[in-house]
């Protein structure tokens, strides 16, 4: 593929993903709007003014509840997945199938019936409207998705490295750190982003979960756009999308140049 098809490529494939964002832009830069206008009578920055202001700052402060719980979440997500991945995808075992089967459940059972199962055993436990308790929820989303992706990584990883390594008199923390993480790095990285970002997403967990007193963007951006102030709920909008979109950046330029295994 020629530089040219390769570049004219990847503005079609930017231009779809971001064409359905544009009436968000729109809103969000609108001072008024009334049907049926295709374009705002009015322009201005109030919504995003809004937001960097003073009577903003739980916009503000729902940001940085949303990138603690998902980096947390993904943080945990990883710590387990790693250890869970390498397990499933190196070695063969009784039980291997039934564990696939119980990692499927959480993402193809509703996402309410989760929730609401996981409600009542969090009240009796006292993590009911915690962020312990919502990143526990969280976690039920996220972990199989890092656990899976990890599988893969391993799947296609020769430890035969690891033994080399250690026949040179490596020990075993510097087998883990200079051996087996640089080469499973960029799979370390999609786990990470997936388990983030499906945690920076999730709303209707966080509802019950959390019972209103933590609240995230997800919760805080449904209780705009039920507002009625579009703008404001529109400049919100595009806030919560940047995640996504600086993740799809990173793994076109460090992800999409090698293989998950960071074998080249």
């Amino acid at each position: 593929m020629t530089r040219s098809v390769r570049r004219m490529t990847g503005w079609i494939v930017m231009t779809a993903v971001g064409l359905p964002f544009g009436p968000l832009i729109l809103w969000s830069f609108s001072e008024r709007w009334f049907f049926p206008g295709l374009w705002p009578q009015a322009w201005g920055l109030r919504a995003w003014t809004y937001i960097a202001s003073t009577a903003g700052m739980q916009v503000m402060a729902a940001i940085g509840h949303s990138v603690v719980v998902a980096a947390v979440t993904a943080a945990i997500a990883v710590a387990i997945g790693l250890p869970a991945g390498r397990a499933l995808g190196l070695y063969t075992f009784k039980g291997k199938d039934l564990v696939s089967v119980i990692l499927t459940l959480p993402i193809i059972v509703p996402p309410l019936c989760v929730a609401m199962g996981l409600h009542l055993w969090f009240i009796r436990l006292g993590l009911a409207e915690t962020y312990a308790g919502v990143i526990g929820v969280h976690l039920t989303f996220c972990l199989p998705y890092a656990i899976f992706v990890l599988w893969g990584v391993f799947s296609n990883y020769n430890p035969e490295f690891e033994a080399q390594a250690r026949s040179l008199g490596a020990s075993r923390l510097a087998v883990i750190t200079r051996v087996m993480l640089p080469m499973i790095l960029p799979g370390l990285s999609v786990a990470a982003l997936f388990a983030f970002l499906l945690s920076w997403s999730q709303y209707l967990s966080t509802l019950i979960i959390g019972g209103g007193r933590v609240t995230t963007l997800p919760v805080l951006l449904f209780a705009l756009m039920g507002s009625g102030d579009r703008p404001v709920a529109a400049a919100v909008s595009l806030v919560f999308v940047a995640p996504a979109f600086v993740a799809l950046l990173f793994s076109a330029r460090y992800v999409g140049t090698r293989s998950l295994t960071g074998v080249h």
